[in-house]
């Protein structure tokens, strides 16, 4: 496999930026990636990011989830969904998101914003009046 390549998994395409490379400038993307190497530059991805153990990106992340193994240091984290930090993270940035899961061990510096996801509750049915 090439350092940067594209595969199917399970029917979906996953980009991915191997181990030991080095990428420079933004990315923009309708399918998941995998960063196992190092990314300066934003990302915008209409799907899932995982940044890997050895993982390293920096710049802005707008994205519909994020799992993160490595390290991120961001000025800003827009997920529309769930942001993951596993136990060996390290994130340096504001998220703003609709969940998060955050493990122990895991580093977080910054500020979170967390939407309100839930449907409106159910308002009851208005009352005939009487005469």
């Amino acid at each position: 496999m090439r350092d940067n390549d594209t595969r199917e998994i399970g029917g979906s395409t996953v980009n991915v930026i191997a181990q030991g490379t080095q990428l420079q400038g933004n990315m923009i993307t309708a399918s998941d990636c995998r960063i196992d190497g190092a990314l300066r530059g934003n990302i915008e991805s209409k799907a899932k990011i995982i940044v890997g153990r050895s993982g390293i990106v920096e710049g802005n992340i707008k994205c519909a989830n994020i799992e993160i193994e490595g390290t991120v240091k961001a000025e800003s984290l827009l997920v529309s969904e769930l942001v993951s930090l596993k136990a060996t993270a390290n994130l340096i940035g504001n998220i703003e998101t609709g969940k998060i899961a955050i493990e122990p061990g895991a580093e977080f510096s910054g500020n979170c914003k967390m939407r309100n996801n839930r449907p409106a509750a159910p308002q009851p049915a208005p009352q005939p009046e009487r005469k």
